[in-house]
Parts: structure tokens; C-alpha cells; sequence
């Protein structure tokens, strides 16, 4: 929204009314951009208050994508009154109809890469005529771009399953992302051709749709000053030395990995801050740790309950969904970062398989630290130009 009321673009941003107060903060363009908040309707299994799905964990998502679709009357109100030319969207499968009854173009804005919409639901799988099983997933769809995906069976089994999920009342995700795809008027993503051109094509061919690169739209650097106590605490290490862990909002690992991954980062020997949401069956973050090891790391690993454009060496975890191909096409397809080894079997990684991949990205001697960094280096100044 931000770039496009940077073009003089009036916008409408349609979003949870308890969400408001957090992205207020975000706009730019208060002149251009205006919030309307839109009442989630409560359905039942959910907690009370729930809007996104960062408010509840990943079994209850088909409930809040029933709630969003309970908003569709709303949404027509306002889209009446307002008039727009376009309306952007991700989810919402049925914003289409509504907007071509209204004659409105509708574009669906994907927040999923393109490889893997275009890996996992391409048109020639013909999902909803024969379905979708793992086997179908160890290799790709018919006239996909050559590239360095490849699926592990764990992984098929989990992305097949995902697929076949009831997303809302009565329809799986696989059908609700079809058929926003198949009855917009336009695709969109947040990339460029010079990234993932081939595959948003790919795309373009298989849905028979126009296709619009967003670019990276790389955030504006935060102007306000940091926290006093992470100014602190970061004034205490030399530039590049101290390893940043994260998996976003919406992923919990279960206790296990999550302290493999804390030992791995221990046996590096190297400064480190992680910042992860309690594990699976864990209240807080300190009661999941291993015993003795807040003791052993004092002073140099801190636990606290975009990446390629900034000077992070990238060591890539993926734990569900996209994650996973995402990881194979930055480091396979752009080299800019190194995969965590999983056990073939179950998907499960060790501390002495974390400790691998940070070693391989820091140390900056070996051939593939130096091809990393190259890389890493050479897409950060694209996107920052």
C-alpha cells in the first residue's frame, strides 16, 4: 500500500479491527492510505477475539479463513461505496465474482513465492480432477522451470496433506488457492523478474493471467531509535560476529528441535540472539531450555521470547509449507545461503547439523563461505538500488 500511494495511488486497506493498532505505525502515506476496519464475526472453535492466524495455532486456520469469508457482506458494502478500479487480495477465493458484479478488476497479490505456487498448484497436476499425493510431489509439474527444488518424501507427505485440508467451510486449501488464481483478473507478487522471472511465467502460462512483479518492496529502514536495552546489549560485539535466529510469528517448533537448534548455536562458540516463540507444550521460553545452559552461554547467547537486505549471512531451517521450498531456491537456485541437514527420514536436525551450516556461512576462507558472501552481497545491492 505504502508503494503504491508512493505513485500518488489512493488506497483502502480493509483489515481486522483489533489489528489496526498494529500497523498503523506503518503507513506512510496517512494522506493516501486509509484503514477500514472490518468486524471478524465469531465462529465457533475459536477463541473469542481471534482475527488472524497469528492469533491461534495452525489447526484452527480453516476457522479463521471461515470467519473472513463471514465478511463478505461487509466488504461488498464498502466496495460499493467506494468504487475502486482495483481491488488486491490474497485468500479471499471470492472477491473475484463479487468485484466483477461491481466491475472492478481484482488482482489475487500472493504472499507465497511463485516456485512454490507454481511447484505445488500448477494447472497441469489437475488437483481437483485426480487430487494430489506425495508421490505427485517428488517431481515437478509438467513444463516447470528447471531449478534446484527437490522434495524429501517427509516433505511431499506434509505439502500433499496441506493441500487436501479443509481451508474454510467446505472448500481445501489446494481449491481455495485455485480458484482465486483462476478467476482474478491479474496475478501479482512481491518479487521481480530478475529473482523468480521464470516461475512467476510459469505461472502466467499455466492460469492464462496477466502477471505483475511488485518488486521486493524492501521496508524502509525503521527511524526510530533502538530499544535501550538492544543497544546495549549489541554494543557489546564488532559488526558481523553475533548470530541473529528467527522463524517469524507464526512458527513454533516442538521442544526437541527447539533445543537442538539452541545447542547447535552453543557448540559454534559464537555470540548468538535467538528470538522464538516457546515451544510446543512449553509456557515460556526459560522452561524449554536444556538445563545448565543460561548458566553456560551468560554474556554471549541471549534467548527473547528481511534478511538479504542487510549484512546477515543467511542459514536456512525450514519447518513447514513454503518455508521448505524457499529454502531450496536460495540456497540452491541463488547460492546465498546454506539449508540446515535434515534426517532423511523424519525431517528432524541435531545440534551438531546447525552447528554445520553457521560454521559453513561464517567462516569466510572456505570456498563456500566466499561463494555465499559473494552472492549474498551481489542481490543486496540489486535489491538496494
Amino acid at each position: 500500500a505504502n508503494k503504491l500511494a508512493e505513485n500518488g495511488h489512493k488506497i483502502s486497506f480493509f483489515l481486522p479491527a483489533k489489528t489496526l493498532h498494529r500497523v498503523e505505525a506503518f503507513n506512510l502515506h496517512p494522506d493516501l492510505v486509509t484503514f477500514i476496519p472490518i468486524i471478524v464475526p465469531h465462529v465457533e472453535g475459536l477463541p473469542l477475539g481471534a482475527e488472524t492466524t497469528n492469533d491461534v495455532p495452525f489447526p484452527l486456520h480453516p476457522l479463521i479463513m471461515t470467519a473472513m469469508d463471514c465478511t463478505e457482506p461487509d466488504i461488498e458494502a464498502y466496495l460499493r461505496e467506494l468504487k475502486p478500479h482495483f481491488v488486491f487480495f490474497d485468500f479471499a477465493c471470492w472477491l473475484p465474482a463479487l468485484t466483477r458484479k461491481l466491475g472492478i478488476k481484482s488482482v489475487v497479490y500472493c504472499v507465497i513465492s511463485s516456485g512454490t505456487i507454481g511447484y505445488l498448484l500448477s494447472p497441469a497436476r489437475k488437483i481437483i480432477e485426480r487430487g494430489l499425493t506425495s508421490l505427485d510431489l517428488l517431481e515437478p509439474p509438467k513444463g516447470f522451470p528447471s531449478s534446484s527444488i527437490k522434495l524429501r518424501m517427509y516433505e511431499a507427505q506434509g505439502l500433499a496433506a496441506v493441500t487436501k485440508m479443509d481451508y474454510g467451510s467446505g472448500i481445501s486449501f489446494a481449491e481455495r488457492h485455485l480458484k482465486s488464481f483462476s478467476d482474478c483478473d491479474a496475478i501479482g507478487f512481491k518479487t521481480c523478474k530478475e529473482i523468480e522471472g521464470p516461475y512467476c511465467e510459469y505461472i502466467g502460462k499455466q492460469f492464462e493471467k496477466p502477471m505483475l512483479y511488485a518488486g521486493p518492496v524492501v521496508p524502509e529502514p525503521p527511524k526510530m531509535a533502538l530499544e535501550e536495552r538492544w543497544e546495549r546489549l549489541l554494543s557489546n560485539f564488532e559488526a558481523k560476529t553475533l548470530i541473529f535466529c528467527t522463524f517469524g510469528s507464526e512458527c513454533v517448533l516442538k521442544k526437541d528441535q527447539f533445543q537442538e537448534l539452541v545447542l547447535g548455536l552453543e557448540l559454534t562458540g559464537l555470540p548468538f540472539l535467538v528470538a522464538l516463540k516457546p515451544p510446543t507444550g512449553a509456557q515460556t521460553i526459560e522452561s524449554a531450555l536444556p538445563e545448565g545452559f543460561q548458566e553456560r552461554v551468560k554474556g554471549t547467547g541471549f534467548i527473547y521470547g528481511e534478511a538479504m537486505v542487510n549484512d546477515c549471512q543467511l542459514v536456512l531451517v525450514p519447518h513447514v509449507g513454503d518455508q521448505i521450498i524457499n529454502a531450496r531456491l536460495m540456497a540452491g537456485d541463488l547460492r546465498i545461503g546454506v539449508e540446515v541437514e535434515k534426517s532423511e527420514k523424519d525431517g528432524l536436525f541435531t545440534k551438531d547439523d546447525v552447528n554445520k551450516a553457521v560454521k559453513a556461512v561464517m567462516d569466510g576462507d572456505s570456498e563456500l563461505g566466499k561463494e555465499v558472501r559473494a552472492n549474498h552481497a551481489k542481490w543486496k545491492e540489486f535489491l538496494l538500488a
